[in-house]
């Protein structure tokens, strides 16, 4: 069986890397390591089919280095020393051509088998190359990430994507064996995400499911052979949350096209829909509060009802929630106000309970003052008296502010007509 068609066209110098200009080309960090024979350690951070396994090859290549290469997800602490023991005794060691070590998916290393590098990257035994499609920030540890250069992959564009499935087209001796016209790229392109290895799968797939000797990319033919995409979206990883962040935005930047969209990547992501639903009850109190008391009980609502349902058709409950949320009034007047009571708290400690309104359960408190004095609201008009209900200490403080909105308009005036000037507002 033949290696896969992303395998067979991978370039092996920087002259033939599509994309990454900022890192290969002329005046590219890479480039300009190549040049001086100097490699340091690095990370490369990107989506996946961003060509970080093929950069590290050309690193290896152009710099004529032992080359070693283990994946994080079946390579233990056994397997790393083993191959720190190997780069150990290369005829390179401590020259200017140290062998490089690459490690894929470095994110799923423990935090001991990290360690485990550490030793061999600081005495340069090894050159380490990591590759990741998550923030090294949060996966790898800061005492090798000190040791290392992060350079950030972006994704394949529009241009480099077309420019490779041409020159693939061209150069491949599988496929040059039919006679391919690309009269379409779109789906092609939607479909694989940005990912140059998924672009070129589809290419294989489509061309090589054919039986005639002729094949004419369309974006009918595409969409027939691959029948349904499969979402670029990592539940576990950093699209997660920023996907769940720019939904949560755009709801709460009032967009309710946007808000639907990110909600459609959610959905067609396999996201857990109670992750989902659990946001938009956070975010009717956070974002909207009483500028519509309704948006939590309908977030509520969707909570229960997209738990009783489960999906397709949950998706039509949060894209009603969604839309209600995205186009309601707004006011995080209730979020403000927990937060900022809580910094008092923490600033003041534990202020005694005015005993005016302490419970007085037994006669040895009533007789110490406990309730003394307090004042039943329903025995006068309106149901309301004047009463200090905080710590002497925090007299008068306001931590409601209510928002400029209808509804908090009203309650600004109520509160301003039973308190008159005690709060401001």
């Amino acid at each position: 069986m033949s290696a896969p068609l992303a395998e067979r066209i991978r370039p092996n110098t920087l002259a033939e890397y599509l994309s990454q200009q900022h890192l290969v080309g002329p005046e590219g960090a890479l480039t300009s390591q190549l040049s001086s024979g100097l490699i340091s350690s690095m990370i490369f951070w990107g989506p996946p089919g961003t060509g970080k396994t093929t950069l590290a090859n050309i690193i290896a290549n152009e710099s004529g280095r032992p080359f070693y290469t283990l994946s994080a997800v079946d390579s233990g602490v056994a397997a790393v020393r083993e191959v720190i023991e190997r780069a150990k005794k290369s005829d390179t060691l401590f020259s200017s051509k140290n062998p490089i070590l690459f490690i894929d998916e470095i994110h799923r290393f423990s935090k001991s088998q990290q360690d485990s590098l550490l030793g061999a990257v600081e005495k340069g035994w090894i050159t380490l190359i990591g590759a990741t499609t998550e923030n090294p920030s949060f996966e790898v540890i800061p005492a090798l990430l000190s040791r290392c250069q992060v350079y950030i992959l972006k994704a394949f564009s529009k241009n480099d994507l077309e420019a490779l499935l041409s020159r693939a087209i061209k150069k491949d001796d599988i496929l040059s064996q039919k006679k391919i016209k690309l009269q379409e790229t779109e789906a092609i392109i939607r479909l694989s995400g940005g990912d140059a290895r998924k672009l070129l799968n589809i290419l294989e797939l489509v061309v090589l499911s054919e039986e005639k000797d002729i094949v004419t990319i369309t974006n009918e033919l595409v969409q027939q052979k691959v029948q349904k995409n499969t979402v670029l979206y990592d539940k576990t990883g950093e699209q997660h949350y920023d996907i769940i962040s720019a939904f949560i935005k755009s709801i709460r930047g009032s967009d309710p096209n946007a808000a639907v969209y990110w909600l459609a990547r959610m959905i067609e992501g396999g996201e857990d829909v109670k992750f989902i639903a659990r946001r938009l009850v956070i975010l009717a109190s956070e974002d909207i509060g009483n500028a519509n008391p309704t948006a939590l009980v309908l977030a509520n609502n969707t909570f229960q009802a997209v738990n009783t349902i489960g999906y397709p058709e949950a998706r039509i409950i949060l894209s009603q929630c969604t839309i209600y949320l995205a186009t309601s009034p707004k006011s995080n007047a209730s979020y403000a106000a927990i937060k900022e009571a809580q910094q008092v708290v923490r600033q003041t400690g534990d202020l005694s309970v005015p005993l005016s309104i302490r419970n007085a359960p037994t006669k040895l408190m009533k007789e110490l003052g406990y309730g003394k004095d307090y004042e039943y609201a329903h025995n006068y008009e309106g149901n309301f008296v004047p009463h200090e209900f905080l710590p002497e200490e925090i007299t008068g403080t306001s931590f409601y502010k209510p928002g400029n909105n209808p509804k908090e308009n009203t309650l600004k005036k109520y509160l301003s007509s039973l308190w008159k000037d005690k709060y401001e507002f």
